[in-house]
């Protein structure tokens, strides 16, 4: 397959579920808990996945929620998107935030979020005493007027 990422894994739970791309070509692989959760309206939770991982240097793994919770249930990541840098060895775990109005239910094995590879880029800041002016100028939020 086109632009594999070999991502060394260890579980550190035995319930733990290695993360898998739903489909052929998915952007995107799922990341399941080791244990069941209610969330109650409002609340946020950090669950286990049992699963720590290897980022590759130069790469980052993004956790992000998953659209049909978010739709189906009010649920999304807190710190959208969650980042894990290529130093971090701990176990991955998802902070999850119920935004409806209702108790949800999370069962061991359930789908909370996705796990996205992605590039990384360092920027490197020069400091300089004018910047390019842009169409937008200053404008900020809300300045488009619309």
């Amino acid at each position: 397959m086109l632009n594999d990422l070999k991502i060394l894994f260890k579980k550190s739970h035995p319930d733990a579920k290695v993360p898998v791309y739903e489909r052929e070509g998915d952007a995107a692989c799922s990341l399941r808990v080791i244990e069941d959760y209610i969330i109650r309206p409002g609340q946020r939770l950090l669950m286990r996945t049992g699963l720590r991982i290897v980022v590759p240097y130069g790469f980052e793994a993004q956790v992000r929620p998953r659209s049909g919770n978010a739709w189906k249930k009010g649920l999304t990541v807190l710190n959208s998107p969650g980042t894990i840098d290529a130093g971090y060895r701990d176990e991955v775990k998802v902070i999850l935030v119920n935004l409806s109005e209702h108790p949800v239910s999370i069962e061991k094995g359930d789908a909370v979020a996705q796990l996205k590879f992605s590039p990384v880029y360092t920027g490197h800041f020069v400091e300089t005493d004018e910047l390019p002016e842009s169409e937008r100028g200053l404008g900020g939020l809300g300045s488009t007027g619309r």
